[in-house]
């Protein structure tokens, strides 16, 4: 199946982010590395933020595939819930287009993970949502919604992208493991 032209926009524009970064990635970049036109992306996308965003959420989704081929296996939600929080982290930390954001640009990255984060929080917390529901977990006591425990999740894990140094210790697998069971597994009781 051959790429759709926005699958073009998007991946010359995932690629300008991970060389260039946010700052200095521009459209016209994009649209040579897409071997597309100006106009052609600015057809697709009314703005470098529009483009941008459309990027990072995909990326978002490709992320949470990369969670789905670890955890899928396993057989609960509350299971999923603690190695999926193991997983992500572990991506986070290792991600190559994150990386050279936080590092080259964090000043330019803050606005898409928190004021225009609307788009990859939604995307991110309907995947958990339907990891959930996959995984069959069970009711929330208390009529709570399980969307409203994915976007806390998803918050969650957007702060420790921002600013990883904490008290709590997360800095390897079973650290990360054993926070997850004590404090994120008993949401879902």
């Amino acid at each position: 199946m051959e790429p759709t032209v926005e699958d073009l926009i998007l991946d010359a524009a995932t690629e300008e982010l991970r060389d260039y970064g946010l700052r200095r990635t521009n459209v016209d970049n994009v649209a040579r590395r897409a071997g597309l036109s100006r106009a052609t992306v600015y057809r697709r996308f009314e703005s470098k933020n529009a483009l941008v965003q459309a990027a990072l959420v995909r990326e978002s989704y490709r992320f949470f595939s990369g969670i789905v081929a670890e955890i899928g296996p396993l057989p609960t939600a509350r299971e999923r819930l603690v190695e999926g929080f193991v997983v992500g982290l572990r991506y986070v930390r290792t991600d190559a287009l994150l990386t050279r954001l936080l590092v080259s640009d964090p000043e330019e990255l803050l606005p898409y993970m928190t004021l225009r984060a609307g788009g990859v929080i939604a995307a991110a917390s309907e995947f958990l949502v339907a990891q959930y529901r996959e995984a069959g977990g069970p009711e929330l006591s208390g009529g709570r919604d399980p969307r409203v425990l994915a976007e806390l999740l998803v918050r969650l894990a957007i702060s420790f992208t921002l600013n990883p140094t904490s008290v709590l210790g997360l800095e390897d697998d079973e650290s990360v493991r054993a926070f997850a069971t004590v404090y994120l597994a008993p949401l879902m009781a």
